[in-house]
């Protein structure tokens, strides 16, 4: 064999084993651009997918009108531990409940721990500068809702089926619970 014919030999041998690992490459690409295009359409077709962007995607508030059923509106937070005493919140007041009770339904959840700067039951010192004050104004924020530096008290402490008179009891219930 001379160096012309090995020269020939390796030449060719080289264009196809190029030509081999461009087929390779060109069949990689294109399976894999099929196989994505594929998969992402099943995957956007798929129920459970397009049910998270669903819930990934739905308002963060709802309005609830008085007068009106309220019972479609989803709770954002879930049930809460405290809230199994008080009545499911709608338009319609919550009756026969004792002071106590709707202190432990509608107040305990922030006041029992001291959450969002609420003061906790009977911390004297924690309430002192609030029942100087005076009740008509812890009233009025019980009532109104209130945002101070300390913290937030929502209206009606956040169920709004409660009457004027039902937050008063629970109000007056606190204050009660205060040490001598």
């Amino acid at each position: 064999m001379s160096a012309e014919q090995d020269r020939k030999f390796f030449d060719t041998f080289m264009l196809v084993l190029g030509s081999l690992v461009l087929i390779t490459i060109a069949i990689f690409v294109l399976a894999n651009s099929m196989a994505g295009r594929t998969q992402e359409v099943h995957v956007k077709e798929d129920p459970a997918y397009q049910q998270r962007n669903l819930e990934r995607i739905r308002p963060v508030g709802q309005v609830a009108i008085a007068g009106a059923d309220n019972s479609g509106l989803r709770d954002p937070g879930g049930p809460r531990p405290a809230a199994a005493a008080m009545p499911a919140a709608s338009a319609q007041p919550a009756r026969d409940l004792s002071p106590e009770d709707i202190y432990k339904g509608a107040c305990t959840a922030c006041h029992g721990a001291g959450i969002a700067g609420a003061p906790k039951t009977g911390d004297a010192e924690a309430w002192a500068p609030r029942v100087a004050q005076g009740m008509d104004t812890l009233y009025t924020h019980a009532i109104e809702g209130f945002q101070g530096q300390a913290g937030y008290m929502p209206p009606r402490g956040g169920h709004s089926n409660l009457t004027d008179q039902q937050v008063r009891d629970a109000v007056q219930y606190m204050v009660e619970q205060l040490p001598e």
